[in-house]
C-alpha cells in the first residue's frame, strides 16, 4: 500500500515538474503550446498515443475555453486523476500568473508593447506555431479528403472571423468525417480508463451551466464588485471558442467601456502577456491585478479557466465510450483535419499579421524556423535568440 501511495505520489510530482517547466518556456500562443506538449508529453515520454492526444486535441476544440490548457489538464488527468489535472493546470498557469500580476503592479503605466524584445517574441511564435502546424498536419491529413476539409476549415475561418464560425465549422467537418469515415476500423489499444466516474463529469457540467446562469442575477442582486468582477471572467472564458487572442476583445468589452480600467492600461497588459510564456489567458491576472491588486488577479485567473476546468472534466469521462464508436471515430478523423484548418487560418492571423511587418522579420522567422525544424536545437535557446533579435531589429 506504502509503495502505491508513493508511486502516485512520485507520478504527481512529476506532473508539476514537468508542466511547470512547460509554463516557463512555453512562448508562442494556444497553437504552439500543442506542439509543445506533443513533444514533451507524447514524443518524449509516451504518456499517450498519437491518436487520442489528436481525439484531445479535437475535443479541447470544440469545447468554448482555453484549448491549450484543456489539453494539458486533460493529459494530467488521464495520468493521475483530478489532482493530476490540478498539478498540471497550476505548473503550467502559475509561472505567467505571478509574471502578470507583476507587471501589473510594477510596470502599470508603461507602454511595454513597444518594447523590441517582444517584436522579437512575437517573431518567435511565428517559427513555434508554423512548425506545430507542420508535425500535426502530416499526421492529421495524411490523405486527399482530409487535407480537403483542412482546406474548407481554412477559408470559412479566414473569411468569417466570428465566434461561432469555428464551431460551426468543426460541426460541418465532423458531418464530412462521419459520412467519409465511418466504416473505419477501432484501434482496441487507445483505450483509456478514466480515474473519474460520469457521475462526476455530470456534476461538473451542471456546475457549469449553472454558474453561467447564476453569476449574472448575483451579480445585479448584490451589487458587490467581487462578484462582478468574477462574473465578467467567468461569462468571457464561458463563451469564447478560439483561443486566448479570441478572448480579448470579450475582456476589453466587459472592462474597458465600463471604467474598471484605461485602453491603455489594458494594451499594455497585452503587449506584457504576449512576452511571456505560458496561456494567453492568463491576461486575465494582470486586469484583475490593476482593478484589485494581487487578490484581484488571482480571483481573475480562478474565474475565467474555472469553467474550463469544468467542461474538460465534465467531458472526458463520456469521451472514450463515444470515440470507440466507428461512426464517431469517423467523425472525429474529420475534426482534426477541420482543426489543422482553423490552426493555419489562426495562423495566418492574428499571429502573422501582427508579428510579420516587413521582409526583415519574415527572414528572421525563417532563421528561428530552421533552429527549430532543421538544427533541433531547444527551444529556450530559440526564445532568446528571438528576443535578442526583436531589441536589434528596434535598433535599425
Amino acid at each position: 500500500m506504502n509503495e502505491k501511495k508513493d508511486n502516485k505520489l512520485q507520478t504527481l510530482l512529476e506532473i508539476l515538474i514537468i508542466s511547470t517547466r512547460l509554463g516557463l518556456t512555453s512562448f508562442g500562443g494556444p497553437i504552439a503550446h500543442l506542439g509543445y506538449f506533443h513533444e514533451e508529453y507524447i514524443r518524449r515520454r509516451k504518456w499517450m498515443d498519437e491518436k487520442s492526444y489528436a481525439d484531445l486535441v479535437a475535443l479541447c476544440q470544440f469545447l468554448p475555453g482555453p484549448a491549450s490548457s484543456q489539453v494539458g489538464i486533460g493529459i494530467g488527468v488521464m495520468r493521475a486523476g483530478v489532482l493530476g489535472g490540478i498539478l498540471a493546470f497550476i505548473g503550467f498557469t502559475l509561472p505567467s500568473v505571478i509574471a502578470l500580476i507583476i507587471f501589473a503592479l510594477i510596470l502599470h503605466g508603461l507602454d511595454v508593447s513597444t518594447l523590441g524584445w517582444i517584436q522579437g517574441l512575437k517573431i518567435v511564435a511565428v517559427a513555434v506555431v508554423f512548425h506545430a502546424i507542420v508535425g500535426m498536419a502530416k499526421k492529421l491529413t495524411p490523405d486527399v479528403q482530409r487535407k480537403t476539409i483542412a482546406l474548407f476549415a481554412l477559408i470559412a475561418t479566414l473569411l468569417w472571423q466570428t465566434a461561432f464560425t469555428q464551431v460551426s465549422v468543426i460541426l460541418i467537418s465532423a458531418l464530412i468525417g462521419y459520412v467519409l469515415f465511418k466504416h473505419q476500423e477501432i484501434d482496441e489499444n487507445t483505450h483509456f480508463n478514466f480515474p473519474i466516474s460520469k457521475r462526476f463529469g455530470s456534476t461538473c457540467l451542471v456546475i457549469f451551466f449553472s454558474l453561467l446562469i447564476i453569476l449574472p442575477f448575483l451579480r445585479e442582486i448584490t451589487s458587490l464588485n467581487w462578484v462582478a468582477m468574477f462574473d465578467s471572467f467567468y461569462r468571457s472564458g464561458s463563451l469564447v471558442f478560439g483561443g486566448g487572442h479570441v478572448v480579448l476583445p470579450l475582456l476589453e468589452r466587459e472592462f474597458v467601456p465600463t471604467g474598471w480600467l484605461s485602453e491603455e492600461s489594458f494594451l499594455a497588459g497585452y503587449g506584457a502577456a504576449q512576452a511571456i510564456p505560458g496561456p494567453l489567458f492568463t491576461f486575465a491576472a494582470y486586469l484583475g491585478a490593476v482593478i484589485n491588486g494581487w487578490q484581484g488577479g488571482l480571483l481573475a485567473t480562478a474565474a475565467i479557466f474555472l469553467p474550463a476546468f469544468l467542461l474538460i472534466l465534465g467531458t472526458l469521462p463520456f469521451w472514450d465510450a463515444l470515440r470507440s464508436q466507428p461512426k464517431i471515430k469517423g467523425a472525429l478523423m474529420g475534426v482534426n483535419a477541420g482543426v489543422i484548418g482553423i490552426l493555419i487560418s489562426a495562423f495566418y492571423h492574428p499571429i502573422w499579421t501582427s508579428s510579420i511587418l516587413e521582409p526583415f522579420d519574415f527572414a528572421f522567422a525563417a532563421v528561428l524556423f530552421s533552429m527549430l525544424a532543421f538544427w533541433k536545437l531547444p527551444p529556450w535557446l530559440v526564445v532568446l535568440t528571438g528576443a535578442l533579435g526583436g531589441i536589434f531589429i528596434h535598433w535599425l
